[in-house]
């Protein structure tokens, strides 16, 4: 049984995170290909409307990539996890059920009229077509984060004699407080790679000299949508998101932030190494009192330590949550870097001729797919030992009938498919950004 919960969480884990490159862009993408279309509307130049026809090519081959990876996810709740469905369906099943009935075909229904019905809808009604395939796509979204946030977070349930888990407030499961902030702060994250993706994607342009003209649009649009974004994403998305934690998880606040006693003025760690066996920091690099302040707005508020909490409860892979979360807010902060300078250089009109931006704004391409992965792994992880966080732990939840043997045969057979899967969407994905918006004729 502990090799089939070992193997059942690896493989839980490997597909989410591998579906989880595709919904990030295509989220942040329908919002793009909406400003790209209002663009063209407003201002009548052709070149938005074949830039968001462009994007909406890339948008397709992602969005059926996301659709491919995710099917076999929620299987898996049927089949490695089956106590968990079982306790808990009569809950989760609301908003998963919502996102596939409502949701996914309000999306892909949309995105086939967006991609082969312009001529017929005209321009007007395309627009409407790019609306509800963005409105699909972050209704999608919301139904997700909202079932992971009631997994955080419980709330409008009652437990039944059995044992089971039972929906009393409805409203209280799509309006959850861990939720609403985990949303925003999830969909500004998709934003934000899809704005390295366009400005990076402009850069490859205008450092090739090749489609220039939609380089440059390419660039602004990210550029702009890069600065506001990675500034939504440290405050006040990511900011209060965190108070959350600090409010409903304290333990998992502490391990995230490596502070093993309670403290007084506690410090924020930028950089260091939590050692389990002593139970410490090792070379800390820290800004002293300075969390203290960003949690409870006083450079003498008390922040609890992990010694304040049960070890059976603390999460069960702390250095793994303390470098993710570390991961994420370093990450997040070159974002604002980045993106400020090249909004700095866009506004004196020097950026399209800047070629080591350029160049920076290319490399930067996979490092926003790393924050966000590396933010569901703090989400998580942060979670553990819990599945539905202080009252059902994870062991709890695996399929007692799966063996070890089998759940390892399908995450190696997952691996193996996915990686052919990933050559697939490089190649589909690389030849269209190759050809570029303006086909050669």
């Amino acid at each position: 049984m502990e090799d089939a919960f070992i193997y059942g969480r690896l493989q839980f884990a490997f597909t989410v995170a591998f579906h989880y490159l595709f919904p990030q862009l295509t989220m942040g993408l329908a919002l793009m290909i909406v400003i790209m279309k209002t663009l063209a509307l407003r201002r009548n130049d052709e070149r938005y409307n074949k830039a968001a026809k462009f994007w909406g090519k890339i948008f397709a081959v992602n969005f059926v990539m996301g659709v491919v990876t995710g099917i076999p996810m929620e299987f898996q709740f049927g089949t490695n996890w089956a106590k968990f469905s079982e306790l808990t369906g009569n809950v989760i099943g609301q908003t998963l059920a919502m996102e596939g009935m409502f949701s996914f075909f309000l999306e892909s229904t949309f995105l086939g009229l967006f991609l082969f019905g312009e001529k017929r809808l005209g321009p007007k009604l395309h627009w409407v077509a790019a609306f509800c395939v963005f409105l699909g796509s972050w209704l999608s979204g919301y139904l997700i984060v909202m079932t992971n946030a009631w997994m955080q977070h419980p709330v409008g349930y009652e437990i039944l004699d059995n044992g089971k888990f039972a929906l009393n407030s409805y409203w209280a499961l799509i309006l959850n407080p861990w939720g609403i902030w985990q949303y925003v702060h999830t969909m500004v994250g998709s934003v934000i790679t899809t704005a390295f993706v366009l400005a990076g994607i402009g850069a490859f342009y205008l450092l090739r000299n090749m489609h220039a003209e939609y380089g440059k649009i390419f660039v602004k649009m990210g550029v702009i949508a890069g600065v506001i974004a990675s500034i939504l994403a440290a405050f006040p998305t990511g900011d209060q998101q965190a108070k959350n934690v600090v409010e409903y998880q304290p333990v998992t606040f502490a391990a995230m932030e490596g502070l093993f006693e309670t403290e007084k003025g506690a410090p924020i760690v930028l950089i260091g190494q939590p050692d389990m066996r002593t139970k410490h920091l090792d070379n800390p690099i820290y800004v002293p009192r300075f969390l203290s302040f960003l949690t409870y707005a006083s450079f003498d508020a008390e922040i609890e330590g992990l010694e304040e909490f049960s070890e059976e409860d603390w999460p069960t892979n702390i250095p793994l949550l303390y470098y993710s979360y570390h991961i994420m807010v370093g990450l997040g902060t070159i974002f604002i870097l980045v993106m400020v300078v090249s909004a700095v250089f866009l506004y004196r009109r020097k950026l399209f001729q800047t070629n080591w931006l350029l160049w920076i704004l290319l490399l930067m391409i996979p490092f926003p797919y790393i924050a966000n992965t590396a933010g569901w792994f703090n989400a998580e992880l942060g979670r553990q030992p819990w599945v539905v966080y202080n009252l059902m732990r994870t062991t709890e939840g695996i399929s007692p009938h799966v063996s070890g043997g089998n759940s390892l045969f399908t995450l190696i057979g997952f691996i193996g498919l996915y990686f052919l899967l990933g050559v697939l969407f490089l190649l589909l994905v690389g030849r269209e950004i190759y050809r570029g918006p303006e086909l050669k004729k």
